[in-house]
C-alpha cells in the first residue's frame, strides 16, 4: 500500500492501545458499540468472515452467497491477504490456534 494511505499518529496509537487494553469479549462489545455504528461493526465482521473463507480456499461466489458481501469488497480483502501486511492471516491463525486449544 502506498505510504500516504497509512495513518500513524498519536490518535491512532491511542485507539490501538485502547483496543489492546480490552480484557474480554464483553468489554469489546461495550467499547465497539460505543465507538462504531452497528453497520460499521457488521461490515468489519463480514470482512473477517470473508477473509477466513478466502484463506480456506473458498471462491468469491461461495463467499458472496454465505456472507452477503460484494465482490469488490472480497477483492479488496483478497489483495490485502495477497499483498498486504499479513494482518488478516496473523490474527486468523491465532483464532484458529485458540479454537484448537479449546477443543483439546
Amino acid at each position: 500500500m502506498p505510504e500516504k494511505t497509512k495513518r500513524r499518529d498519536k490518535a491512532m496509537d491511542d485507539l490501538f492501545k485502547a483496543i489492546l487494553s480490552l480484557e474480554d469479549v464483553q468489554e469489546c462489545y461495550d467499547f465497539f458499540q460505543d465507538l462504531c455504528t452497528m453497520k460499521e461493526l457488521a461490515d468489519m465482521a463480514q470482512r473477517v468472515e470473508a477473509a477466513q473463507m478466502l484463506l480456506a480456499g473458498k471462491t468469491y461466489e461461495q463467499i458472496v452467497k454465505h456472507v452477503e458481501i460484494s465482490t469488490a469488497t472480497i477483492s479488496r480483502i483478497n489483495r490485502c491477504i495477497q499483498y498486504g501486511t499479513g494482518g488478516y492471516a496473523k490474527v486468523l491463525n491465532r483464532l484458529g490456534q485458540e479454537s484448537e486449544e479449546a477443543g483439546a
